[in-house]
């Protein structure tokens, strides 16, 4: 990525447990094209998030000391992760602030944004910087059909970004990351958190938020998700579905307008027609393939490669290939 031609100083936002996904690693990423990157967090990172922090060029990490009244649940509700991105903003005066394109980053960004009269840009697909040292925010909007740029213009730029944006690039040399706590005041009333459910997700597979590769099955499935399963495994891959599958009770998660969104580097839909619905979460994906029965199916229209078939016998020969490929290397 291009070196930034502003001496700004931009802030990242760490996941609320402490942790260094993919997703904050693309955060780094961009944020060396920018300027001087630091990292904010309302938890302490373990030594070993520090250590992968220093190799992607992050000296400082600034970590919130809230109210003591404030703890539990209540210490990652928006209002307060807001907050303590505004404090962090005015303790290091920063320019901009990235987060991950998460529900919750999301609403704390807008928040954090409306106490900064800041910018906002909310699911960037990238992040860069005009002839005039302006930062851009380049989104594709009506489910994938339109690329726009929005030029933040104001004093600080506040962004979410979607994952899969960049591959994730260490800096050219490793720095020692050093903690340093800073206090936030938090006031007004907060809301109170009465159930939380934890959802228990495979540890060997990836989110299907933050996957470089989604498979997902539809009702050409039948429901039986056994190829699907064994051909994102062969790949790596999260597994999704569309929404006429999970309303048949077949799989949980479901990829459209109104379920999880997704921009993976690789989609590939097995069995599933393409409806206007599905396409409007998957659409930005940058290169999809489809496996159909059907070749009139409207998925066929969008994808980079079309595979006319039965997914049954389709795919348990594409993971047979993947898998000797991979035993080659």
């Amino acid at each position: 990525m291009s070196e930034p031609t502003v001496n700004r100083t931009v802030l990242v936002l760490l996941d609320p447990a402490g942790e260094v996904r993919p997703s904050v690693l693309e955060l780094l990423t961009i944020a060396r094209s920018l300027g001087r990157v630091e990292a904010v967090t309302l938890e302490a990172p373990s030594v070993e998030a520090l250590a992968l922090l220093g190799t992607y060029g992050v000296e400082t990490v600034h970590q919130a000391e809230l109210p003591a009244e404030v703890r539990g649940d209540a210490r990652h509700l928006s209002a307060v992760v807001a907050t303590t991105l505004a404090a962090a903003v005015r303790l290091t005066d920063a320019d901009v602030v990235l987060a991950p394109s998460t529900f919750a980053a999301k609403e704390a960004a807008a928040l954090a944004g409306r106490e900064l009269d800041a910018g906002v840009v909310i699911d960037a697909a990238g992040v860069a910087e005009d002839d005039e040292g302006r930062i851009v925010g380049t989104k594709r909007v009506f489910a994938g059909a339109w690329d726009t740029s929005s030029r933040v213009t104001t004093d600080v730029a506040v962004l979410t970004v979607r994952a899969n944006a960049v591959v994730p690039q260490p800096a050219d040399a490793a720095v020692t990351a050093e903690v340093e706590g800073f206090a936030v005041a938090v006031e007004g009333v907060l809301p109170a958190v009465t159930q939380r459910t934890a959802t228990v997700r495979d540890s060997d597979r990836p989110t299907l938020e933050e996957a470089a590769i989604v498979v997902a099955g539809g009702r050409g499935t039948d429901g039986d998700f056994g190829p699907v399963q064994d051909f994102a495994d062969a790949l790596g891959a999260a597994i999704g579905a569309s929404r006429d599958a999970v309303f048949e009770g077949w799989f949980d998660r479901y990829v459209g307008q109104t379920g999880v969104t997704v921009a993976p580097r690789l989609y590939v839909g097995a069995g599933i027609s393409g409806a206007p619905h599905h396409r409007g979460g998957m659409q930005a994906s940058q290169v999809i393939v489809a496996v159909n029965s059907d070749p009139e199916a409207p998925i066929f229209e969008i994808c980079d490669f079309a595979v006319v078939g039965d997914l049954a016998d389709v795919l348990p020969q594409a993971a047979e290939v993947i898998r000797a490929h991979k035993a080659a290397q």
